[in-house]
């Protein structure tokens, strides 16, 4: 085996190279796009939903509407008829009794 003399210009590190501050800041920006775009989106679904909801609502309450109206007629009536009846018989037992 020979011995080798290493060359006389060899290059040397002279300065410390730190690692980047930058890096860990792009994860940090991206969580935060990530955190705008979904605070926008659930803002936009809300509206979007809350819009839906009422126009189906509409939609049902005018569907309905004439048999509600219906029914309350019937239960109207059939309440004024019971009361006339109950007057009729209060006011002719009241007469007859006199």
């Amino acid at each position: 085996m020979s011995s080798r003399n290493p060359p006389r210009f060899v290059p040397t590190l002279t300065e410390v190279v730190r690692e980047s501050t930058t890096v860990p800041t792009a994860p940090l920006a991206q969580e935060d796009l990530v955190r705008r775009v979904m605070q926008r989106v659930d803002l936009m679904l809300e509206r979007r939903l809350r819009e839906a909801i009422a126009t189906v609502v509409l939609e049902h309450t005018r569907d309905i509407g004439p048999a509600l109206r219906e029914r309350i007629e019937d239960l109207v009536r059939d309440a004024v008829s019971q009361a006339v009846s109950q007057e009729s018989g209060a006011s002719g037992s009241a007469t007859k009794g006199t």
